[in-house]
């Protein structure tokens, strides 16, 4: 989890929709603790005024932010959509609770909750378009997950990418779709016949007709879908998968747009989902992060209990199968903060990314995040081998020792007194077999190092480092291979590198390195942003590879495409400015992270924008083709 000063995690509560109200910090100089202060908005918000009585009232007795509670608490909440929250007090799972308030009170209560205005999605009419999805149109042209296939690979052969060297520069912007008053776009789409399923910031899940845009059909969840989307076609029935932010984790069929199930994936109170689900077997697999990591700024907040995890979810109806806490043993008193109050632990080690599926060992890889508090654990920062059917762990890698950090690091109460980097795996660890037909698992970590890993042992095979790294260094959200390189993006933002080591220097760009041996075979800088405002020159979203080109975003809010062989620049489209939309919604590009692209059939699919560390915000999905 990339978390930085006071002021970087304010904009982090803007752009994922943690507005807890208005708050006012005040800094005590001695303790260095942030106090939080719930207070409506200005006096003229009269409904947040009525909505806050009656959550005081009704709800916080059980949804007030505890550590021993399952029930999601006031910051989970709040990282909602009002639409959303109003829904479940009208017609969802807390109807019966909210049965003698009046319309008005469970408005308030969303608004304020939330701290923003109820506005329903509205399309004009020329936005949307009829929904079919005959048999016939599910092709091999289809595209779900978080990296392609099972193995996380970003790999897409030539049949399938319809892309290539010979018809690039022919790629041209063929149409653009704004997400309403989006600022982070960052769900990686599924593609399904002639129709992309993606989701929103603000938990909207849309399925857009390939070719032109137009919106088939619409659905609400309760929070951010930050994922990709898995999709599964089992007989005549075609299931899309997904979670959002709140741990909610769904199934929804394609043909109708209609949920099927829906079922929430905490495991503590402070759980989140960033990453993707994985379907397999008839399972769904969710990995567990948490925000706790965020919560921790406020001084009077008892820090820390949570740990990642991967929850196991029955493909058909949603029921628990198992859970895999990252953190076995429940956190305890381990220590005192300097104001005298105690630390819990251990805690933290959340789980970002999405699973990586071995199909042949039964087992699935997941990367682990930092320690929030000490003691560290060896379960950290680290690759992990889970067997699939029990959830039971094989073995454990680890690639950072005593990694123990927050955001109130480094200088608020809650930070730890041996404070780590924040070195987190964050991408999905990728199964590839090489061309001496050895399987390797290789994945990449915020020091900046790449590591390659026995799959049957979870024994180093090599690490290269391309990075100085840091809390906004090294490598994000991923990487990619054809078998033969391994193409990794480095973000080393200098806002945030690692400062305590003096002897290497930030190296943002995308590199490639042998598979076999860890060999660079060669670098691409990141342009300079040549004095651009709110641009920062670094890639830090995972590239996506197809013969011949590796295509990557960056910070800057180009995405271009790269010689394979050589890491040339070949191909380039600014996306920061403003695009005519075909949903009429007003759509500006921004810095490019988090998911690679998706390639299909002669066709670019690109998000674009990131308001999240003072990287420029945008809204759009953009869609690129080749000339035919």
């Amino acid at each position: 989890m990339r978390i930085l000063t006071l002021s970087a995690f304010a904009l982090f509560i803007f752009a994922t929709g943690h507005e807890l109200g208005t708050r006012k910090y005040k800094q005590d100089t001695v303790n260095k603790d942030f106090t939080t202060v719930y207070k409506p908005a200005p006096p003229a918000d009269s409904i947040k005024e009525i909505g806050k009585k009656v959550f005081l009232t009704n709800c916080n007795i059980c949804h007030k932010d505890t550590v021993n509670s399952m029930i999601p608490g006031y910051f989970v909440l709040s990282s909602m959509s009002p639409r959303a929250i109003l829904a479940a007090l009208e017609s969802g799972k807390m109807k019966q609770q909210a049965i003698n308030l009046s319309e008005l009170q469970r408005r308030a209560v969303a608004e304020f909750v939330t701290n923003r205005e109820i506005k329903p999605v509205s399309f004009p009419k020329e936005s949307y378009t009829p929904f079919s999805l005959p048999a016939n149109e599910i092709t091999g042209f289809d595209y779900s997950g978080w990296g392609g296939n099972l193995e996380g690979t970003g790999f897409r052969s030539a049949a399938h990418a319809g892309i290539s060297l010979s018809n690039l520069n022919s790629l041209k912007l063929k149409w653009a779709f704004a997400f309403p008053e989006g600022t982070i776009t960052r769900s990686k789409p599924a593609l399904v016949g002639n129709w992309l399923l993606v989701g929103s910031q603000f938990g909207d899940l849309f399925a857009l007709n390939k070719n032109t845009g137009k919106i088939g059909w619409h659905f609400s969840a309760s929070a951010a879908i930050r994922g990709a989307i898995a999709v599964i076609k089992k007989g005549n029935s075609i299931t899309a998968f997904f979670a959002d932010y709140s741990t909610n984790v769904y199934a929804v069929d394609v043909r109708t747009g209609k949920q099927i199930w829906n079922t929430r994936a905490s495991i503590d109170q402070q759980s989140a989902i960033t990453g993707s689900v994985v379907v397999y077997g008839g399972r769904v697999f969710i990995p567990i992060s948490s925000i706790e990591v965020a919560t921790a700024v406020f001084g009077k907040y008892d820090c820390c209990f949570s740990s990642g995890a991967v929850v196991a979810l029955d493909a058909s109806n949603g029921k628990m199968i198992w859970i895999h806490r990252v953190i076995a043993q429940k956190a305890i008193v381990s220590g005192r903060k300097k104001n005298g109050k105690p630390f819990y632990g251990p805690s933290g080690a959340p789980v970002w990314c999405s699973p990586t599926i071995d199909s042949k060992r039964g087992w699935l890889y997941i990367g682990t995040g930092e320690n929030y508090t000490n003691p560290t654990t060896n379960s950290s920062d680290a690759i992990q081998a889970i067997e699939m059917k029990t959830g039971k762990l094989i073995w454990n890698f680890q690639g950072t020792q005593h990694d123990a950090y927050n955001s109130a690091c480094p200088f608020l109460v809650n930070c730890p007194e041996k404070q780590g980097q924040d070195l987190d795996f964050g991408m999905a660890p990728i199964l590839v077999k090489g061309k001496n037909g050895r399987d390797i698992l290789v994945a990449g970590q915020k020091s900046g190092n790449v590591f390659a890993i026995s799959p049957d042992r979870g024994k180093l095979i090599w690490k290269t480092r391309i990075g100085k790294g840091g809390a906004l260094g090294g490598i994000h959200w991923g990487m990619a291979t054809d078998g033969k390189l391994v193409y990794a993006a480095n973000a080393d933002n200098i806002l945030a590198v690692d400062k305590t080591d003096s002897l290497v220097d930030p190296s943002p760009g995308l590199y490639a390195l042998d598979l076999l041996t860890g060999k660079i075979v060669w670098k691409t800088p990141a342009p300079d942003c040549q004095g651009m405002k709110d641009c920062y020159s670094a890639n830090s979203a995972a590239p996506a590879i197809i013969p011949g080109i590796v295509f990557a975003g960056a910070l800057d809010g180009h995405i271009r495409g790269y010689a394979s062989k050589t890491g040339k620049i070949i191909w380039d489209f600014n996306t920061v400015k403003e695009l005519e939309t075909v949903d009429g919604i007003p759509g500006h590009g921004g810095a490019i992270d988090g998911p690679a692209p998706v390639i299909s059939d002669g066709m670019l699919f690109v998000n674009s924008g990131y308001g999240m560390f003072g990287e420029k915000p945008g809204n759009v999905l953009l869609a690129f083709e080749v000339k035919k």
